[in-house]
């Protein structure tokens, strides 16, 4: 898909924004669309190779981290602190889950799933907010959940940990507007990304059959997510906050919702 922009290229010059889960699939494609706007950019991820190959490709800072453990969290603040003197905008983008009945999820892969998808998103918007957003009165958060407009069958665990951040988003934009912080979710639908790659063929037959019930008869690209979440996080959406958008050609108002869990039955 060809990438289309309405915005000047220096739209986000002398802005800093850090990206979680940015060696890849959306969160490489936000990061390239700051980068070519003029940000300042830091990809974030738990694994220290893949991800400084993936910022040399893109040209961008780099710095390894698990949302989930504070010490990470913190020596990332600090790393940006020390190297750049100031964050300005947040993309809560990393996560993780798999496809499963809930009925057969296990005790350790639900606390899995929650606490990556929901404590990770807010360890990093707490740090980030008591580390940079509340001293300089100003900061953008933007949330990357996924469709739960009408649940999440088929991943029950990350569907309730991003309707968990649906709310969280909510809730800190009311907390933190005093201190000029405004905070946004993204809810992607299924999006052509390397992601898609990582599950199995079982699976991939729902993206196929998910793909043809669009009512656009397509998938989102990288650059649809991309193309947004520079809106929500530029000053052209100043007057925005405790949303969630959804980008998704309409599926969470039209698509079959027991699509992934009746492909998942068939199999078992």
């Amino acid at each position: 898909m060809q990438t289309q922009t309405m915005y000047q290229k220096n739209l986000f010059e002398g802005k800093t924004a850090l990206v979680t889960g940015g060696r890849s699939g959306i969160g490489y494609g936000i990061a390239k669309q700051y980068l070519a706007l003029g940000a300042t950019v830091i990809i974030a991820s738990r694994k220290e190779e893949p991800l400084a190959a993936a910022a040399k490709e893109l040209g961008c800072d780099h710095k390894a981290c698990d949302i989930r453990k504070e010490e990470d969290i913190q020596a990332l603040a600090d790393y940006i602190k020390e190297t750049h003197g100031r964050l300005d905008i947040l993309i809560n983008n990393a996560g993780g889950q798999f496809p499963a009945p809930a009925e057969l999820i296990s005790f350790k892969g639900w606390a899995a799933v929650i606490n990556n998808n929901l404590n990770g998103t807010f360890y990093m918007s707490q740090q980030m907010a008591q580390r940079f957003f509340i001293p300089q009165k100003s900061g953008v958060i933007l949330n990357i959940i996924a469709n739960i407009y009408r649940g999440f069958p088929g991943m029950a665990h990350t569907g309730a940990a991003r309707a968990g951040v649906d709310n969280l988003t909510k809730t800190l934009a009311q907390e933190w507007a005093e201190y000029g912080i405004r905070v946004n979710a993204i809810a992607p639908g299924i999006i052509e990304s390397s992601g898609l790659d990582t599950y199995p063929d079982m699976i991939k037959q729902f993206f196929n059959d998910a793909r043809d019930a669009n009512l656009m008869k397509r998938f989102g690209a990288v650059e649809d997510v991309a193309n947004a979440v520079m809106f929500y996080t530029c000053p052209l959406s100043a007057y925005i906050s405790g949303t969630t958008l959804y980008v998704d050609g309409a599926e969470h108002l039209a698509g079959d919702g027991m699509g992934l869990r009746k492909i998942m039955r068939s199999f078992m």
